[in-house]
């Protein structure tokens, strides 16, 4: 059967922006599962980068720091049991024999969990950094180790908090 060529070029269009947006949202999913996954076991300084303009490969880098081999390897571990809990895939895990520095490749994310002395050293910040992403982080009370930049044109995300003016009495 004869397609007309206009059919099928609004058929392409169709199907584009539909995964388009569907990604949209995966990526959103795929984000809160992972941050979801560092704060269950308390990660500290959590970022998350738009890095969609810089690459094709992957649409977000999350870093986070842990305090010990022990804990980067449990942050991984959560991290992929959240993902695969929504039905994501975790195509690749790399570091966690030695532990200081954890990677975790969800496909359109990337997760860093390293060391603080590491982080400081290799600064991942600089290079991914320059699109942050907006967060909504879980507070539990007093301690909420983990704390997110801000600041993208992701719509989906809730806005950050403006932090409190601090003034001095005379």
């Amino acid at each position: 059967m004869y397609r007309p060529p206009y059919g099928t070029i609004l058929f392409n269009i169709t199907c584009i922006i539909g995964k388009t947006i569907g990604k949209n949202m995966e990526i959103q999913k795929l984000q809160r599962a992972i941050i979801d996954g560092l704060e269950d076991v308390k990660a500290q300084d959590i970022k998350v980068f738009n890095t969609s303009h810089l690459t094709a490969l992957f649409d977000r880098v999350i870093v986070a720091s842990g305090t010990s081999n022990r804990q980067t390897k449990a942050l991984a571990n959560s991290v992929r049991d959240k993902v695969k809990g929504l039905g994501g895939d975790v195509i690749s895990t790399e570091g966690e024999e030695v532990g200081e520095w954890v990677l975790v490749d969800c496909g359109d994310a990337v997760v860093h969990i390293l060391q603080p002395a590491l982080r400081q050293y290799y600064n991942l910040e600089e290079v991914w950094g320059d699109k942050p992403v907006r967060v909504k982080l879980q507070s539990s009370g007093g301690f909420s180790g983990a704390q997110v930049s801000v600041s993208d044109d992701d719509e989906d995300d809730e806005p950050a908090a403006k932090p409190a003016r601090k003034t001095t009495r005379r």
